[in-house]
């Protein structure tokens, strides 16, 4: 297939391209900064520069293209309706990239028991934050896509390396940030938890998704969960510093965003996913966060 995909240049997008190419498809690749054009085109994703506001690109491509991935952002509205209205009646796949945290509760890093099954989309819930509440609204118009092969992954910690240009995630790498600015930290006890994947995991699960995933699926990208806790932990023990100590807002080596750090890295985010095992024959083949953080420095 020729596959367009937005986000080439991120961790999740550059991994997904690289995989579907490694599986025999051709991949376009949404590039916002000119000077990563060239090296995507090194590893074989050709290069189409421009924005998620550029509708009469957007368009074009995915009319060109035989499915599309979107793993720029999940909360560009305006991006998501061109692209639906793009692939209106072609019946051609569009994936759809959401994540976990539209299910995420708390703010202190206390560990909480709510865990969040696939139905979860289908019950009329709505979640308590205006950001997650617009990001799962995207979600339900994607599925509610006539005559297109709808699909949402709805993606939890994702973890390891990029095989492209990004090579970090966004939470990992916050907390490997504060680690070695001012030490290793986690939001208040650290027990709160979150369900986690493995980058490669996650690329296998895409490319099943685009090839067998049928309209209107939406399923959740776990492979296991974790505290902040022991995540912070092992990144101290791989580091070679102290344990880490509880996050103080007020402390001057603090590097993290006060928001971020409460609704991200002081959230729980627990969910039982079993539509990508069942539905398309996904298996996992990591399982261990920490078992990956006590190498990856």
């Amino acid at each position: 297939m020729r596959v367009f995909v937005t986000g080439a240049t991120g961790l999740i997008g550059g991994t997904v391209a690289l995989r579907l190419i490694q599986a025999g498809h051709t991949v376009t690749g949404l590039v916002r900064d000119p000077a990563k054009a060239r090296p995507l085109a090194d590893l074989g994703v050709h290069p189409v520069s421009g924005t998620l506001d550029d509708t009469d690109l957007l368009t074009d491509q995915a009319t060109r293209a035989d499915a599309v991935v979107n793993a720029a952002d999940s909360d560009h509205r305006g991006a998501v309706e061109t692209l639906i209205a793009a692939l209106a009646g072609t019946g051609k796949a569009l994936i759809h990239t959401s994540g976990t945290g539209i299910v995420a509760t708390g703010t202190t890093g206390e560990r909480s028991e709510d865990v969040f099954t696939e139905d979860v989309l289908d019950s009329g819930w709505t979640p308590d934050h205006p950001i997650r509440q617009a990001r799962v609204a995207i979600d339900r118009l994607v599925l509610s896509a006539r005559d297109v092969r709808s699909v949402v992954l709805c993606n939890s910690l994702v973890y390891g390396r990029g095989h492209a240009l990004a090579r970090d995630s966004v939470l990992i790498a916050a907390l490997v940030r504060q680690a070695r600015s001012g030490g290793a930290r986690h939001v208040g006890p650290g027990t709160n938890l979150w369900s986690n994947v493995h980058a490669d995991d996650l690329a296998d699960l895409y490319l099943l998704a685009l090839e067998q995933a049928p309209p209107g699926t939406f399923a959740f990208a776990e492979a296991g969960e974790e505290s902040f806790g022991a995540m912070a932990g092992a990144i101290a023990r791989a580091l070679g510093l102290p344990a880490p100590r509880p996050w103080d807002p007020d402390a001057p080596d603090n590097v993290w965003d006060p928001q971020f750090a409460r609704h991200a890295l002081g959230s729980n985010s627990r969910v039982s996913g079993t539509r990508a095992r069942d539905l398309l024959g996904w298996r996992p083949r990591h399982h261990s966060i920490t078992g990956w953080l006590a190498t990856a420095f």
